[in-house]
């Protein structure tokens, strides 16, 4: 299994925090938000990881180096180096796309892990017996989905029968930034996207929600969209008062 770590962008609404620091770097107990995917990746049995990055991306490589004391291979998309800065969301998944299609061994893969590196959440399953389920399910993609958080009160898709849906103002819930997704998402829906060019993944996943091969899973576990210094610190505090 391989997965792919979101960690490019600039963390505007973080500033001044992330003046001299890139976002995924900045810590919770002691250890950057980063981290704690790439340990709950190794857990789930997941061997490759791609990390994409732009804003400080000499810190992020400096400070994961090849991944070896995770128990991982880790590689970088430097978009910042390749292309002046962050391609966004879709278009760093396009660029990554061969290092995900193809790893260090050179065997094929049909679907990876997608994690968004300013999220928390340090006991997400992440495995491969949900990538086997994806695997001949017709889908292109599988996203979790959580309870919507105060400063996304309208959600993102809701979810019926196992597939994300527009859904109704009522019954949407947020996207959590991480999702299974299959090699054929980037080939059939990015087709026309140039390697190296900007572009938001929302505009790909509505398609995939219009050919209903978009699934949706509610997920209930600690959850936390750390996009804020203040949702920070408040993270910071939940940590140090339950010891974690």
């Amino acid at each position: 299994m391989k997965a792919i770590i979101l960690a490019a962008g600039r963390g505007e609404r973080m500033r001044p925090l992330t003046d001299h620091c890139p976002k995924p770097l900045l810590e919770v107990h002691g250890k950057p938000l980063i981290e704690w995917h790439l340990e709950a990746l190794a857990r789930g049995g997941i061997d490759e990881v791609v990390v994409n990055t732009a804003w400080l991306e000499e810190q992020i490589v400096a400070r994961l180096g090849d991944g070896a004391r995770f128990g991982l291979h880790i590689r970088y998309s430097m978009e910042g180096r390749d292309h002046g800065g962050a391609l966004e969301t879709a278009g760093g998944l396009k660029k990554a796309l061969p290092l995900l299609r193809a790893g260090s061994t050179g065997k094929a893969v049909d679907e990876f892990w997608y994690v968004a590196g300013d999220v928390h959440a340090p006991g997400f399953p992440f495995g491969a017996v949900p990538a086997h389920s994806l695997a001949g399910s017709g889908l292109l993609a599988r996203l979790w989905m959580v309870d919507n958080p105060p400063q996304h009160p309208a959600g993102d898709f809701a979810i019926d029968a196992g597939l994300a849906t527009p859904g109704t103002a009522s019954a949407r819930l947020t996207w959590s930034g991480i999702g299974l997704f299959s090699v054929a998402f980037v080939d059939e829906l990015m087709a026309d996207l140039a390697p190296g060019s900007k572009a938001p993944l929302r505009p790909c996943l509505d398609r995939a929600i219009a050919q209903r091969r978009l699934g949706a899973v509610h997920y209930n576990g600690p959850w936390v969209d750390v996009g804020t210094p203040d949702r920070l610190k408040a993270l910071q505090g939940a940590a140090d008062r339950r010891g974690a």
